[in-house]
């Protein structure tokens, strides 16, 4: 009797690469997730390692197919994250790779990366930086020949309730007249000192930290993943970012820049809408904006689209 080693590759059972008797269901999908893949990312002018969990598919078409091989996308996801790195432009060539392996069985291909995107921050004010992070999500599909390439990130901001603002503004006026209302004229240096105690601020107007969700369609021209510009673009028009490294310098420019970017749910909606839709880059866009409300027990919510024709539904 021969030994494993002795039995040739040909001679091993195929049970995948075997014809049905019988025509059977096509898939829609056929594949791999959670497939764990270093890789370098091409942002602008920069290649930044990260980690990437991966899904890669194609799709079943053949009904006398037993199966797809796995081995083969697995394969090309490795090579093609230990010879370049990801860019769009490969993006393109690693889906038309991917269609290639199985092209006597399928039609179209899938992958997405998702990964942690860190970028190094400047202090508002202070000289000092640290790490800020930001989910990120790539994914190109193949289908009909069409290549359709999205790019999705999360963003964490701080947005101050505008009527919480007004509300405690009241509250200081009347506090104010409480205080001095029988004194005639006061003194600029009375309330100066007055404004710096707890009684002068008694009420101060609601904030919490929140979330824009921005998944855009790239312009099927562009060869980059123009991930930073994207969330500079959105952290840009909110204003209010959250921040890494912080000193009371930097945490009173942050109150201030709350103070002078009040944001109710629509206000953040309306200047999303109008920086992504001013860009060229995206081809369409889908966004959801949670405020995780400090007075309510339940979020405020807003989510659009760009609104183009057979683009992206404004579903929640």
């Amino acid at each position: 009797m021969r030994s494993a080693e002795q039995i040739s590759i040909a001679e091993m059972p195929d049970i995948a690469n075997r014809t049905l008797a019988e025509a059977q269901s096509t898939l829609d999908w056929v594949g791999m997730s959670n497939v764990h893949q270093p890789l370098l990312v091409k942002d602008g002018d920069h290649n930044r390692e990260v980690h990437a969990n991966v899904q890669v598919y194609v799709n079943l078409a053949d009904p006398l197919a037993k199966g797809i091989h796995m081995s083969r996308l697995y394969l090309l996801l490795d090579e093609h994250a230990s010879t370049r790195p990801l860019t769009a432009a490969g993006l393109k060539m690693l889906l038309a790779s991917v269609l290639e392996s199985h092209h006597d069985l399928s039609t179209n291909a899938f992958v997405q990366f998702e990964f942690d995107h860190s970028i190094r921050r400047r202090a508002l004010l202070s000289d000092n930086m640290g790490w800020s992070s930001y989910p990120v999500m790539v994914k190109g599909t193949l289908i009909k020949g069409q290549i359709a390439l999205e790019l999705s990130v999360e963003v964490k901001y701080s947005s101050t309730c505008p009527c919480s603002a007004a509300l405690a503004r009241q509250l200081i006026q009347e506090q104010f007249c409480k205080d001095f209302g029988k004194e005639g004229d006061v003194s600029i240096s009375e309330v100066k000192q007055w404004l710096g105690t707890e009684e002068g601020v008694l009420a101060t107007p609601h904030s919490q930290r929140s979330t824009a969700k921005i998944l855009v369609q790239l312009d099927v021209e562009n060869d980059d993943l123009p991930l930073t510009a994207l969330i500079d673009q959105i952290e840009a028009s909110l204003k209010t970012p959250v921040q890494s490294a912080v000193k009371r310098e930097d945490e009173q420019e942050f109150a201030r820049l709350n103070g002078k970017n009040l944001m109710f749910i629509e206000d953040a909606g309306r200047r999303l809408k109008g920086a992504l839709s001013e860009d060229s880059r995206w081809s369409d866009y889908w966004v959801r904006i949670e405020h995780h409300e400090s007075l309510h027990a339940h979020d405020a919510v807003g989510v659009f689209t760009k609104g183009v024709e057979n683009g992206y539904l404004p579903i929640p």
